[in-house]
């Protein structure tokens, strides 16, 4: 196979003219071309007042390849296509005595236990929330109603926090072994479009994420693997130093030297209990900062010009970083064109914001959050559960400042840059739900974060004109950027560095952030255990 890169089109070329255009860059008759495929599709907005131009990378088959690769030897963006084909590791013996256990059913559980599950190895999965359409429900409780289940939420149920997110699929990780494609395919199998293969920052959108994760389930649970929902693990088994089984709430022990804990950057409980049992974990950087919203049609202009709401492009999107003069860095966070700004808490009495977009994207606001690095060096010393203590400070005094009610603080940009409190809305209406009350929110984070937004929101108006427009509405606060800690584990064998057998995967214990990064953690940590599971065995 063949790949071309850098092979650009108009925007609105027809639907032949890609075809002609690989026969022409190769420079062969088209019956010679067998066959292509899109491996990506991106566009460049760095000059809105150009002609847009869609950019393909191509994966194909000829005839005569070898010759033909030969002959354009010296053409950089004509090269042999690499096999991003998965394979699997191992596959479970039939004689298998004891199975692998899960713990989570977020992307990265859910992937671990997909990948377990097509080798065989029959896993249990242990979810403390409810299944997708019941935990719908009860997340929506708190956003019409006000009620906090604090079991069934954005962060704890089937599909955990990226359920209830944009929906992206893509990330900055490295990934030499095509593990994402893996985990593309895999999602288009349960029924997202084929388009998330190759658009540039593909994504799926809460509603349709929904159905997807069902059919994964039902995938699982067809190969042989067990779901329980409304299993939360309480307590672990170690025996010098080796996992052995893991107690539930109910007081129910399950037995197994072989456990994953995909549990998620929210389960503070069960971080409190394995750090109570010497699992090491060590305190890592993180963010904390609010929610800004503009209205999608400012950010397309600023953004796309002249092309602004063409459909082939749709809601533009950004990515800003600035580096404050008292030595922080400030950076948009998970940005959702079209989207809502949403409540994220997982427990009682805090408020947390995050972000959510559906597959249409045609929300009227924008927003993504405006967050501030933090180290535990410097801004919360004292141990692997100081980042945890950080946030529940945080997100106790914002559920005050919102008026104790799970609405959020919230204030226009133009009062949080004068320094006073919003007394009234402009022309952009909040999409938090359940509400918000107007607040100062320089009381919401520490003044050194405060200092660095107001410095970095005027920087990202020059990049992107109107950001900083006094109606834009800020909405405290955003804690959950990522884990506040990491569970480390070894490099090779996947496994916490004390305690043989406890596989620490995913967004809680360190090794990703977001659904992409998560799902291929997820498949490299079953990788590592189904491998050391079929060297026991033998």
């Amino acid at each position: 196979m063949i790949r071309i890169t850098e092979l650009k089109l108009p925007i609105d070329h027809p639907e032949d003219a890609l075809r002609k255009a690989v026969v022409q860059r190769l420079g062969i008759v088209d019956t010679d071309l067998l066959n292509f495929t899109l491996f990506k599709r991106s566009y460049d907005t760095r000059s809105k007042y150009a002609e847009l131009s869609f950019v393909y990378t191509i994966d194909l088959n000829v005839n005569n390849e070898a010759c033909l690769l030969v002959k354009l030897s010296e053409d950089c963006h004509v090269k042999a296509a690499p096999d991003t084909r998965y394979k699997v590791v191992g596959h479970a013996p039939d004689n298998l005595e004891v199975r692998p256990v899960v713990v989570g059913f977020g992307p990265c559980g859910i992937f671990a236990a997909l990948l377990l599950s097509q080798m065989g190895f029959k896993p249990i999965v242990l979810e403390r929330g409810k299944e997708v359409r019941q935990r719908t429900k009860d997340t929506w409780a708190l956003w019409r109603e006000h009620v906090l289940n604090p079991e069934s939420n954005v962060q704890f149920g089937e599909g955990g926090a990226g359920t209830f997110s944009d929906g992206k699929l893509y990330s900055q990780i490295k990934d030499p072994n095509h593990l994402g494609r893996k985990v593309l395919h895999e999602f288009v199998k349960a029924g997202a479009s084929e388009e998330i293969l190759y658009v540039n920052k593909p994504h799926i959108g809460t509603f349709r994420l929904v159905g997807i994760i069902e059919k994964i389930r039902h995938q699982i649970e067809a190969l042989g693997g067990e779901i329980r929902f409304e299993q939360r693990v309480t307590d672990v088994i170690i025996d010098e130093g080796q996992l052995s089984g893991v107690e539930l709430a109910s007081g129910e022990k399950i037995l197994s030297q072989h456990i994953i804990f995909a549990l998620g950057h929210s389960a503070r409980d069960t971080f409190r209990m394995l750090h109570k049992r010497d699992v090491f974990m060590e305190a890592k950087p993180f963010s904390i900062g609010f929610r800004i919203e503009h209205p999608q049609s400012v950010i397309d202009k600023a953004r796309l010009g002249k092309f602004a709401g063409h459909p082939k492009i749709g809601a533009a999107d950004y990515k800003l970083v600035h580096h404050a003069k008292n030595g922080r860095s400030v950076y948009s966070f998970c940005m959702c064109p079209g989207g809502t700004v949403v409540a994220a808490t997982s427990e009682p009495h805090r408020v947390v914001t995050n972000g959510m977009s559906q597959y249409s994207r045609n929300e009227r606001n924008a927003n993504s959050g405006i967050v501030v690095g933090i180290t535990p060096e410097e801004d919360y010393p004292g141990g692997p559960l100081a980042g945890i203590e950080l946030q529940e400070r945080l997100e106790s005094h914002a559920y005050i400042l919102g008026g104790s009610s799970y609405a959020a603080p919230a204030q226009r940009v133009g009062d949080f840059m004068s320094g006073k409190a919003s007394t009234q809305l402009g022309k952009v209406e909040p999409s938090y739900k359940p509400g918000v009350n107007l607040a100062d929110l320089s009381e919401a984070l520490p003044s050194f974060a405060i200092d660095a937004i107001r410095e970095a929101l005027p920087a990202f108006d020059k990049k992107i004109k109107g950001f900083a427009m006094a109606d834009a509405v800020l909405t405290g606060v955003e804690t959950r950027t990522s884990s506040p800690l990491r569970m480390t584990r070894g490099k090779d064998n996947f496994q916490s560095l004390n305690v043989k057998g406890l596989y620490p995967a995913g967004e809680g214990a360190g090794y990703a952030g977001g659904i992409l990064s998560a799902g291929v953690d997820g498949i490299r940590v079953a990788e590592a255990l189904a491998l050391d599971m079929l060297k026991t065995q033998n």
